[in-house]
């Protein structure tokens, strides 16, 4: 299964540490799919106590449960000896080189089957509608 790690400020919401942000466009949307389709997500911030049980209610309000937090596996215990380092297949964050991508973009990556269906029912809905055009002006 593919591991997920997904920042909090400025990726899920938008940035207003320690507030909570407005969700960004397609954020819970994109992740509630990747989970649908088998992926474990592992919320990874810097938020910890009150503002991290803050953000992960948020997360759960919005539909979306972690796999795990700040960890790699559920059943981590923090211990300083160990590397906070997570052990993710890919990570979302806004501060990767470039910025963020926006969650439309990590959408079209991660189900392009999707995009294809989204253009099939366009192109289907502008038929129906040539078609109702054509019906009643007969042209």
């Amino acid at each position: 299964m593919l591991k997920v790690a997904v920042d909090f400020d400025g990726t899920i919401v938008e940035n207003k540490f320690p507030a909570i942000g407005k969700p960004n466009l397609f954020a819970f949307e994109t992740l509630k799919a990747m989970q649908q389709k088998g992926m474990l997500l592992i919320l990874w911030t810097v938020r910890k106590e009150k503002e991290l049980d803050e953000a992960i209610e948020f997360c759960r309000a919005n539909g979306v449960e972690f796999w795990a937090v700040n960890a790699n596996y559920p059943e981590e215990q923090f211990d300083a000896e160990v590397s906070r380092k997570i052990e993710a297949d890919i990570f979302i964050d806004d501060r990767n080189i470039g910025g963020f991508v926006g969650w439309s973009n990590i959408w079209q990556t991660f189900f392009p089957e999707e995009k294809n269906r989204v253009i099939e029912q366009k192109v289907i809905s502008n038929l129906s509608r040539k078609s109702l055009w054509k019906r009643l002006f007969n042209k």
